[in-house]
């Protein structure tokens, strides 16, 4: 089985995360060919999609915001991504199960005894005038018809896994600083959530298994499992298995990747590009040796923005007085300084429109 070394590994993650080469395409296609974008922080993925996208400006994201073509929801790993409509109502479903035990293990003893359908009942009920509300108006709502938890515990069990919900705009247009309001995302886009197969064949597991790998193979199925934060796609794989092709890393894990999915040669030249924080070029695995060094993975999860030279994590950075100030992690080459400067005012320029 041919062996892919972390810097083939590397090439292949770039190219399939538009950083390799910027994409001409629209900001739906683009988080949809992404598997949408992680966006806690609202404004993070102006950059992601500045960093991918030729000719990117922040009304792109905005209008697709606006016209309801990507939402802001909580999907993969619990957290909020943007997603495209399509792809929320398709996928929501298939991540009920994982919202709803990983909000309960991290309210334990908040929400023990609690009766989690009669909790969905009465939100459900609340929130269907279609009225959007803050976590806290739902959860004032709520305890007006019955006792309640902790108000923090019942808000994000309400919120981020009982009722698939969408963070309205202004929260995640360019500079908007409006606060987190929700509906349910079955009212905003006037379609109801797709529910699962019946019949045990699971087509939206398929399905989620080759978008990934478009998106972030060749990968392991623990780093789908990472991506996603799904136990159950081991049946997903085994059913597109025959579809995909194997390689093996420099770790011995088997790969598994679509037959036609760009695998560019090791040595093609990677430009700089800035990376928001919690982008998933960095976060869409388990095992993040292709692209940053084991002695800095605590950036990836504590919100550090990334600068990727010569396709790995490289430097941190930051804005200051509206310039972008960068950070080495090491001892950058003047070539490599020069390229970074280059990038930083161009991304200033962004940040400034």
């Amino acid at each position: 089985m041919t062996v892919l070394d972390n810097r083939a590994l590397n090439r292949a993650t770039l190219a399939r995360q538009y950083l390799l080469e910027r994409a001409d395409t629209s900001v739906q296609d683009a988080v949809a060919h992404l598997c949408g974008m992680q966006a806690q922080e609202p404004q993070e993925p102006f950059t992601g999609l500045w960093s991918r996208l030729r000719a990117f400006a922040p009304r792109h994201l905005d209008d697709a915001l606006t016209g309801r073509l990507v939402v802001r929801t909580h999907l993969m790993r619990r957290t909020v991504h943007l997603v495209t409509a399509d792809d929320a109502l398709a996928w929501r479903a298939r991540h009920d199960t994982m919202l709803r035990q990983r909000v309960l293990a991290t309210y334990r003893r908040e929400l023990a005894g609690l009766d989690v359908d009669e909790v969905a009942a009465a939100g459900r009920a609340v929130m269907a005038d279609g009225e959007p509300r803050t976590m806290a108006e739902l959860v004032q709502a709520v305890g007006d018809r019955r006792p309640t938890p902790p108000r923090r515990a019942l808000g994000e069990l309400l919120v981020a896994s009982l009722i698939p919900m969408v963070q309205l705009p202004p929260r995640g247009l360019w500079r908007a600083k409006g606060g987190v309001r929700n509906v349910p995302l079955a009212t905003w886009l006037g379609r109801d959530v797709e529910p699962l197969s019946d019949d045990g064949t699971d087509p939206t597991g398929q399905a989620l298994v080759r978008r990934y790998l478009a998106a972030y193979g060749p990968a392991a199925t623990a780093d789908l499992r990472a991506w996603s934060g799904l136990a159950g796609l081991p049946a997903a794989v085994k059913a597109v298995r025959e579809e995909l092709v194997s390689f093996r890393d420099e770790r011995g894990r088997e790969l598994l990747d679509l037959p036609d999915a760009p695998r560019p040669d090791p040595d093609t030249p990677a430009p700089v590009r800035f990376l928001p924080a919690f982008d998933n070029a960095i976060l869409g695995f388990a095992d993040r040796s292709r692209i940053i060094d084991d002695t800095h993975l605590g950036l990836s999860v504590a919100g550090q923005r990334a600068v990727l030279v010569d396709g790995r994590v490289a430097a941190t950075w930051t804005v200051h007085d509206d310039r972008v100030a960068v950070a080495p992690l090491r001892t950058l080459t003047p070539s490599e300084r020069e390229a970074v400067h280059t990038e930083a005012e161009s991304l200033t320029t962004f940040l400034r429109s």
